[in-house]
């Protein structure tokens, strides 16, 4: 198989730029001529091999930075918005969407941005939504939307945020993480008690007192008082990140503080440092790390699938929530492998079956159309509501990574990772796989032409051209 080009015209010249250097000096510094630079950067041509080492002698620069992960992941996005039926039956070619993603980020997350407001406009209309009336449904993204493609497109690492919580993870390291965070608290003039209450976490703020539920796991309580820490001490930090971010509304703006003090607490709870290389040490053992750290495997998971930092980055995992109808709550990929940004995950995929199998952990190895190769882990986590009659909260997470790093994973000893038979075929949902032979397919796929026979009946009841 021939190696990918690399073209990364767009990061090549933002790296310029942030050096300060015209195109003849940078071309200088890394050994080529002004009309080869130009090229590149306009990604009229590859950035070759010896550029690629000039950057991290000349510049001491991480090359994995030139990675085409973002324009991956707005080519798979624009990929999915365009099989909506408004776009008609021949979608752009794929190398016009490569194009555009690297040549023009902006506007590639414009045509994103265009193409979630219609369509949530679309799904109002047709529901008959109340929210028609309300102040925030001109045609915005919903803030959950733009919160969670905030950290989607920062590689769901925040390193400032991250750094921080692994300072405060440091400064205590002779006391449990637990007595560390009520006493920085305490000496703030907060009070930590614990009561049997329903509520995961309440701060009085007239009073000082916060109060955490005895109910809750041992290591929700940890992150729970974590997050709470995060809030009170860090609120400098949080909000100047939310500037940054700069998103649309003011309800954005407040989930996405929760969700950088729920990083924050993650972060703190299994800091960076000595996650990363207890990781790899224990060969990404979920339970040996949970235990370890004090951690739930949901923690554990979602933590691992955080490991990009410059110059020391993780196996690139993607990790994934979805309730017992198929639905994804949470979603992360550092890999190639995308999920569908609107309803459920492929049904071939073990993380539904995780449900059927409660405590346990399901391996798979899966090929998707694209020829990437995974393996994959699934397990179900239930959420007690800790009192009798109390409703149980029913998740299945799965974690998963290229089947190229399988050598670093305990769960990949005895697989054969060999056997080609041996991979499932699954696909990102059913409106955009490309496969013409599911037998779980739901809905015909939107790219391609569909064969109808009166007298022939197969699995389906039509068949794809």
């Amino acid at each position: 198989m021939a190696t990918q080009k690399l073209y990364a015209g767009a990061k090549l010249r933002e790296t310029r730029q942030r050096l300060g250097l015209t195109q003849k000096d940078f071309a200088g510094k890394l050994g080529v001529s002004l009309p080869y630079l130009n090229q590149m950067e306009n990604n009229n041509r590859p950035v070759s091999t010896t550029v690629v080492l000039a950057l991290a002698q000349e510049f001491g620069f991480d090359v994995t930075e030139l990675s085409t992960g973002d324009a991956e992941r707005m080519v798979s996005d624009m990929r999915e918005a365009l099989a909506d039926p408004v776009f008609g039956e021949e979608p752009p070619p794929l190398a016009d969407l490569r194009l555009t993603a690297s040549n023009a980020p902006a506007l590639a997350r414009a045509f994103l941005e265009l193409h979630s407001a219609y369509r949530q406009t679309h799904e109002r209309l047709a529901s008959l939504d109340e929210a028609l009336g309300r102040d925030d449904s001109h045609g915005q993204s919903s803030p959950w939307d733009e919160v969670r493609d905030f950290f989607h497109y920062c590689d769901n690492y925040i390193d400032a945020v991250d750094h921080a919580a692994e300072r405060f993870a440091a400064s205590g390291a002779r006391q449990g993480i637990y007595e560390q965070a009520a006493g920085r608290l305490a000496a703030l003039g907060l009070t930590v008690v614990e009561a049997d209450t329903a509520r995961l976490r309440h701060y009085d703020r007239a009073s000082g007192v916060l109060t955490l539920s005895s109910r809750a796991a041992p290591e929700t309580r940890r992150f729970q008082l974590l997050l709470q820490l995060a809030l009170v001490t860090q609120d400098q930090l949080l909000e100047a990140t939310l500037d940054f971010a700069r998103f649309q509304s003011a309800a954005a703006r407040s989930i996405a503080k929760i969700g950088l003090a729920n990083y924050f607490a993650g972060a703190a709870l299994m800091p960076y440092g000595r996650f990363l290389a207890a990781a790899q040490e224990a060969r990404h053992d979920l339970e040996v790390l949970a235990n370890r750290f004090g951690a739930s495997i949901e923690q554990v998971c979602h933590r691992l699938s955080t490991l990009q930092r410059p110059n020391a980055k993780g196996i690139p995992f993607f990790f994934v929530r979805v309730d017992q109808a198929g639905t994804i709550t949470k979603r992360h990929s550092a890999t190639r492998l995308q999920f569908a940004r609107f309803g459920g995950a492929c049904p071939l995929w073990n993380v539904h079956r995780a449900f059927e199998t409660p405590g346990r952990f399901l391996r798979q190895l899966a090929e998707t159309p694209d020829g990437v190769r995974y393996i994959s882990l699934a397990r179900d986590v239930s959420k007690p509501g800790g009192s009798y009659g109390a409703p149980v909260r029913r998740f299945a997470i799965a974690l998963g990574c290229e089947v190229k790093h399988a050598g670093d994973l305990v769960y990949a000893d005895d697989l054969d990772l060999t056997n080609a038979r041996a991979f499932e075929p699954i696909g990102i949902s059913c409106r955009i796989c490309e496969r013409a032979d599911c037998h779980q397919r739901s809905v015909p796929p939107l790219e391609r032409r569909l064969l109808v026979t009166p007298d022939e009946r197969g699995v389906l009841p039509y068949r794809v051209g």
